[in-house]
């Protein structure tokens, strides 16, 4: 275990936006970085943006740190503008997996990129991270690389990847990585800098180290919560606080086994108690537990650091995510439910982190010295009415797999008026004109305070509420770990019976998916009847995308629901375009005779992969 004093560093004074420049470090008065940045997305100052958002934490705990965004990744130049960093360079794809963020449903390459300056889309690589860990690794020989973000974090161990159609190993054996962050990371990543910190002030340069960073296992990597490192194989901990998952070999040879492995992993994420092991040839990934959620107080000085809240001043065209989130405003971390096609709870836990009241208004004031600030566009996370909602049970004995499903946990608290009295009391804020939760609500605890649906619908919609039932079908939601259907039913009730009294034409958006595991073409026409009943022609519908780390792609992958029963899955694009239809063109012959009534489609062989290489890159593993 590492045991070197961490002593603690002066907080520095807060830059107007993280350097970017040689110009900019300069300016500041710093002759170095400790640590560098690499971000997939254009540089926005927001809190919502992952990277932005650890580089001012890290210079309020005393860390020089600065930004690269969208590097030339052909390009070393593009990286080496501020210098050699003096401690580690961190990674990330941006906001979303570069391969969810360049490829639709259908594999097919999108047109636009709302993190990128214009909308253009290709200003980041196909599997970003493992592409800016090769171009710094070039740049910078044998500096600590350190990846992070939603793309690391659930390619963390072995995942199916459904842009190869493919199983593939946790990403520490594919791209030339020390360490990955996972989950919410500013506590594994100020433990890093400051283990390597003191490192450094204990040897000098850690270039001149006698071993490469990652050679100093177990001393320097070892304990950090939050974080997943390889070790040799032979070396790979055992004993009760350390759990071994089925190995990438045993999950090549076996389907099942993924579904095995990522049941065990969603259990521990939540569970936080045992370090997980998994062995990949003669290596080993160790998994550590999640780090805890920060505290309210460690909240509000995160989201209280001076953010601009707009794009660094060297872009000349709009950054469309910018836009849609200058004016939302973060409540809380973390969702309760658990949904099997999610990688929210995975990532940012079921237990729910919130900010003070106090500084949710704090921000709300500020926002209304910007432009458009009078508007309010969202106040939540990953639903708006989970703020300050808390678990009475001990979460290390919770054996559930959800705190909703099947039905809501008593032991899951939510505090409804709560959020209501926040929502009226920003609403009274001086130059602020209305306040929306674009981010939607979970409308079964909605159901659970009469008086805070009559709000939510009343008073804090704006035309349009977001709800996500995803479908009709009793067995499919039973996959999903969503809600029963009359309970989205009642709530349509209770919204359309609220927005009358009010004098109000309001409209819920309901989420629907096609072609999720276990889901048939008579579960689509189901779905087709109900919305037809009511006179509902859904303009968009998202097609199952099979995402690394979460349960519902392992179930995609093998065929099989998590109690062990074989279930039917739309493989082929021609099957899953078929159900995506069966919704979007309800009057389309369903009767022809193609593949979805062949039962499921085979993988693909590894000749017919390489069909697909157009799609999914060079980076591909079999």
């Amino acid at each position: 275990m590492f045991t070197l004093d961490l002593p603690q560093r002066t907080p520095l004074e807060q830059p107007q936006f993280l350097p970017v420049s040689e110009q900019d470090l300069n300016d500041l008065g710093w002759n170095e970085l400790d640590i560098l940045l690499i971000s997939g997305d254009a540089y926005v100052d927001h809190p919502s943006f992952g990277l932005p958002l650890l580089g001012r934490w890290l210079i309020a705990h005393g860390f020089r740190t600065g930004l690269i965004a969208q590097p030339d990744w052909k390009k070393t130049s593009s990286v080496t503008a501020m210098g050699r960093p003096r401690l580690f360079a961190g990674i990330g794809s941006g906001a979303l997996d570069s391969m969810l963020a360049h490829y639709t449903a259908f594999r097919r390459r999108r047109h636009d990129d709302a993190f990128t300056p214009g909308g253009l889309t290709g200003a980041r690589p196909d599997r970003a991270v493992t592409v800016y860990a090769s171009l710094l690794r070039r740049a910078f020989p044998r500096l600590p690389l350190v990846a992070g973000g939603i793309e690391a974090s659930l390619r963390r161990n072995t995942h199916y990847d459904f842009w190869s159609d493919s199983i593939h190993p946790s990403i520490l054996m594919t791209a030339d990585i020390d360490c990955v962050i996972f989950g919410m990371g500013e506590r594994a990543i100020l433990e890093i800098a400051r283990r390597l910190d003191a490192v450094s002030e204990l040897i000098g340069d850690l270039e001149a180290c006698a071993a490469p960073p990652g050679d100093l296992w177990p001393d320097l990597w070892s304990g950090i919560r939050g974080t997943a490192v390889a070790v040799p194989a032979a070396s790979a901990p055992q004993g009760e606080t350390f759990l071994e998952l089925p190995s990438h070999r045993e999950i090549l040879r076996d389907p099942q086994q993924l579904l095995t492995a990522t049941l065990i992993a969603e259990r521990e994420t939540h569970q936080a108690r045992r370090t997980l092991v998994q062995r990949c040839g003669d290596r080993a990934a160790i998994i550590f537990p999640p780090a805890d959620p920060l505290t309210s107080e460690e909240m509000d000085q995160l989201y209280d650091l001076p953010f601009t809240r707009r794009a660094h001043p060297a872009y000349t065209e709009r950054i469309p995510a910018e836009e849609m989130i200058r004016t939302s405003i973060t409540s809380h971390r973390g969702c309760g439910g658990g949904c099997s096609f999610c990688s929210i709870a995975l990532h940012q836990t079921r237990r729910i982190a919130s900010r003070s009241a106090q500084s949710i208004l704090k921000e709300a004031a500020r926002i209304t010295a910007l432009p458009g600030g009078r508007s309010i566009s969202d106040v939540g996370g990953p639903s708006a009415n989970m703020w300050r909602a808390s678990c009475a049970a001990d979460p290390s004995k919770c054996v559930k797999t959800s705190c909703l499903f099947p039905k809501i946990c008593p032991n899951f608290k939510t505090r409804q008026q709560d959020c209501i009295n926040l929502l009226r009391e920003i609403q009274n804020i001086e130059g602020i004109r209305s306040v929306r939760i674009a981010s939607g609500i979970r409308f079964d605890l909605a159901l659970c305070d009469p008086r805070a649906a009559e709000a939510y619908a009343g008073e804090f919609t704006g035309g349009q509420l977001k709800i996500a039932p995803e479908h009709c079908s009793p067995s499919v939601l039973r996959l999903m770990r969503k809600p029963d259907m009359h309970l989205f039913e009642q709530f349509l009730n209770e919204f359309r019976r609220y927005s009358e009294a009010k004098g109000k034409e309001q409209y819920v958006i309901p989420y629907l998916m096609s072609a999720f595991p276990g889901c048939t073409d008579a579960d689509m026409q189901e779905l087709s009847a109900w919305l037809a009943a009511r006179h509902w022609s859904p303009k968009q519908v998202q097609c199952f995308i099979p995402t690394p780390g979460t349960v519902a792609s392992a179930m995609f992958w093998c065929g099989m629901d998590p109690d062990g029963n074989k279930i039917f899955v739309a493989r082929s694009d021609d099957q899953r375009r078929h159900q995506h239809d069966l919704l979007l063109h309800p009057s389309a012959d369903r009767h022809r005779d193609a593949p979805h009534k062949l039962g499921n489609a085979p993988r693909r062989t590894p000749k017919s992969r390489g069909r697909r290489a157009a799609y999914a890159g060079k980076n591909h593993f079999s």
